[in-house]
């Protein structure tokens, strides 16, 4: 079988081949801890862990490094005032670093609860700062960057006299570049306007603030990537992946900086997972069109009619490619259950099956491994694995019914390969039956009973309910809304 990647630095599918045999280096760009993780990120990060989990599961000993962006995190370099974490202690009222924490412990609370694998190394910006002082430094030397009242720009025009391309992951012109960039504040430091802040000064009201060559100040936002990566994974490594929206300007600086630094093509494979969508509308707080992804497991929001288990959201990811736009709503995300719900109970299933005594089965499983791998190794195309999954599933129901058979190697590998695809690979979790809703349904049952009895006048059966249940620590309150329980 052959891996086979999209690349979106040359727009085509490619043949996978590692910079070393069966070794993969893999850079993802991390959050921004300054609030709550969002739903899109989400799905950015569960698309990489599924790739990750792919590449392992094909026999690929990876090394996963992924970020958390945690200072300097300027999306216009012109204001320094315009820096997430300075607004937002502002708000909070408490200090960079608490509000760091803070969010950070939020991000892998959340990743956790959607089943995410930590990845190998998971460095900050702040922990690096050293590393990207070094890299301006030699940027300068290279001529490449140049200091402007205590700030230093990266010289897109200088890299391009060069002949090379900054724009040629974007796929964007350089003169068309500068001819509508806007005018920005303080864009009277840069040479040009394209150039891109590698070290910003800190105005005398930036909390997060760093000694320099160049004064007092804190990284640009572009930096900390190429310097995290080339640390970790070396001057030049196997992929890198992020979301969509970071296309530009976010990895055409790192390309750049890579490319100044170390005279070499950074990466090998570039992936992009692509935007998430609800009720067919962009996910905007603005709008309205909005939730968190622990709203949508406890169902505290306008939008779903039920709370939904964190496997059945990571499910419903999944059947969306993940370089294609995926739109969630109250009607997918009940699709997505009762599909998880029949594939949960054909795995229970299959445990159950006896194998036939026929040396042949009605269902040929080479086939079926074949096309669910082809899948797999076409740039990770879970929709189709999931299809092909389907397939195996209508097999079992088949087979408990009794209408198809199955040799004892073939039952053996089916589970096997089953629960490899499944579980290891899609990173899906048996859902547990909740004894709380069990007992909850058993007593609202009771409650009736009693309620009936009163109503015939029956008190001896009535207290006979309530005297059982209270000496099993269970008290029943009459209340003008009707009869609750307290479990003492």
């Amino acid at each position: 079988m052959q891996l086979k990647i999209y690349n979106s630095l040359t727009a085509e599918k490619e043949i996978f081949t590692p910079i070393h045999e069966n070794n993969v280096g893999m850079y993802v760009c991390g959050p921004t801890v300054y609030s709550n993780v969002h739903l899109g990120n989400v799905r950015t990060f569960l698309s990489f862990d599924f790739i990750y989990r792919s590449l392992m599961h094909l026999g690929y000993k990876v090394r996963y490094v992924r970020n958390i962006t945690d200072a300097g995190h300027l999306t216009d370099d012109g204001d320094v005032n315009n820096d997430r974490f300075v607004k937002q202690t502002r708000l909070e009222k408490l200090e960079p670093m608490e509000i760091v924490q803070k969010y950070t412990v939020d991000f892998h609370k959340v990743l956790e609860m959607f089943n995410l694998l930590p990845p190998n190394i998971e460095p900050t910006a702040t922990g690096h700062i050293v590393e990207q002082i070094e890299l301006t430094q030699k940027l300068i030397e290279k001529g490449f960057a140049y200091e402007s009242n205590g700030s230093v720009y990266f010289d897109v025009l200088e890299y391009n006299k060069r002949g090379l391309n900054y724009g040629e992951l974007s796929k964007r012109n350089i003169e068309e570049l500068f001819a509508n960039t806007r005018d920005l504040d303080g864009q009277g430091e840069k040479k040009n306007p394209q150039d891109f802040a590698l070290w910003k000064k800190a105005s005398p009201a930036h909390i997060m603030r760093w000694n320099s060559p160049w004064g007092e100040g804190f990284p640009g936002w572009h930096l900390e990537c190429t310097a995290m990566s080339t640390k970790y994974l070396g001057d030049k490594f196997d992929i890198h992946g992020g979301g969509m929206d970071l296309k530009f300007p976010h990895h055409e600086c790192e390309i750049a900086q890579g490319k100044a630094c170390n005279d070499v093509e950074p990466v090998n494979y570039w992936m992009h997972a692509n935007m998430l969508t609800m009720n067919s509308q962009r996910m905007s707080k603005s709008t309205g069109n909005y939730i968190l992804p622990k709203q949508l497991v406890s169902g505290e929001n306008d939008f779903f009619e039920k709370p939904f288990h964190p496997t059945i959201v990571r499910f419903c990811f999944l059947q969306a490619h993940y370089r294609s736009v995926l739109d969630i709503s109250n009607d997918a995300m009940l699709a997505s259950e009762k599909g998880f719900t029949r594939m949960m109970e054909a795995v229970k299933v299959l445990n159950s099956i006896t194998p036939n005594d026929q040396k042949e089965s009605g269902f040929n499983l080479k086939e079926w491994k074949t096309k669910a791998y082809d899948a797999l190794t076409d740039d990770f195309n879970s929709p189709v694995l999931i299809a092909h999954l389907f397939e195996a599933v209508k097999f079992i129901f088949a087979l408990k019914e009794e209408k198809e058979t199955v040799s004892t190697d073939d039952l053996a590998d089916l589970k096997s390969t089953l629960n490899a695809l499944i579980f290891d690979v899609l990173g899906l979790q048996a859902i547990e039956e909740n004894n709380n809703e069990k007992l909850d349904q058993t007593l609202q049952v009771l409650i009736e009973l009693r309620n009936q009895a009163r109503k015939s006048k029956n008190f001896e059966l009535s207290d006979q309910i309530r005297d059982k249940l209270l000496a099993e620590g269970i008290e029943l309150k009459d209340g003008r809304d009707g009869t609750s329980y307290v479990l003492n």
